[in-house]
């Protein structure tokens, strides 16, 4: 048994930063020596019970120790009787992650690779062009409910009730961030995501966050921002916050947890700048008090006790 986890699974959310991630992974599995087991089906996060097994099957016989991501909702490995991997995850701001998708699927990136024509061949014209508060005030499927339930399921799992926006999915969803992922961040403040999956994760995250900061690799990850994109119009902003209630009610208590970690660790919080886009559109990070000084827990038994789940 390794003295630190030795299965990971990174179920990326879909336009949460996952391929700006998935680069340094790349990178740091050859500086660390791990397992990066990588998948290239992108677009089947909802699985069969068959599914599921070989899957896990799959994932449970990899070399150790290894770090399996793919766009997947929340596989319980236990349910097969396999051993439980540590997960580890990312979500943004719900309508921010929605608009990413929105015109990704559409124009695509700055790697000029055409994406957006491979994945979406099908598309017409009229709805690759389809702007972008017509389809939210006309409701169409795209920009309404249940396609915008759509970061919740990733930590609900793969029953059917997780796909129904609703109080069940989001408090089962809660419980799975509580008892089975070690770390679940949020993009807006995504070196300190990567200073503690450091702290957390140092045999697969030793040196993330200057590796992240070489102007080298942020040159490369600029090339994966969306084109193309448009900010809707206050009112279509406002239907979407609204249609979207159980999504910002996940996002935001995911925020508390993670502001409360990062008190624990001693990071903190701070405002950015004032976005010229309405308050409620990007909410900006709170700035945390000092940090904490817990004398009644150790922070390295704290960790351990996350390694045993």
């Amino acid at each position: 048994v390794l003295p630190f986890p030795s299965q990971v699974v990174y179920n990326r959310v879909g336009k949460c930063g996952s391929r700006t991630v998935v680069l340094l992974l790349r990178i740091l599995s050859e500086k660390h020596g791990f397992n990066l087991v990588t998948s290239d089906i992108h677009n089947k996060t909802r699985l069969t019970k068959n599914e599921q097994m070989e899957l896990i099957k799959n994932i449970s016989t990899a070399e150790q120790p290894y770090l399996f991501t793919r766009h997947v909702h929340f596989l319980n490995f236990s349910r097969f009787g396999g051993d439980q991997p540590v997960y580890i995850n990312i979500i943004r701001d719900p309508v921010n992650r929605f608009l990413s998708n929105y015109f990704f699927r559409r124009f695509g990136d700055w790697r000029g690779e055409q994406n957006h024509m491979i994945r979406t061949p099908n598309m017409r014209q009229e709805e690759r062009y389809l702007d972008i508060n017509v389809c939210i005030l006309e409701n169409y499927p795209e920009c309404s409910n249940p396609r915008l339930f759509y970061i919740i399921p990733y930590f609900c799992g793969q029953h059917p009730r997780c796909r129904e926006p609703g109080e069940w999915a989001l408090e089962r969803a809660k419980l799975n961030v509580n008892e089975n992922f070690l770390l679940v961040g949020i993009l807006e403040e995504l070196e300190d995501v990567l200073l503690l999956l450091e702290r957390f994760l140092p045999h697969y995250f030793k040196d993330v966050l200057s590796i992240y900061k070489n102007p080298e690799h942020r040159k490369l990850g600029n090339l994966t921002v969306t084109v193309k994109k448009t900010v809707p119009s206050p009112e279509a902003i406002q239907v979407l916050y609204q249609r979207m209630r159980y999504e910002y009610e996940f996002y935001y208590y995911v925020k508390e947890q993670f502001h409360l970690l990062k008190r624990k660790f001693g990071l903190k919080s701070h405002i950015r700048k004032p976005s010229p886009r309405p308050e409620f559109f990007i909410p900006s990070p709170l700035e945390t008090e000092e940090p904490i000084n817990d004398e009644e827990e150790d922070d390295e038994k704290w960790l351990e006790d996350i390694y045993k789940r």
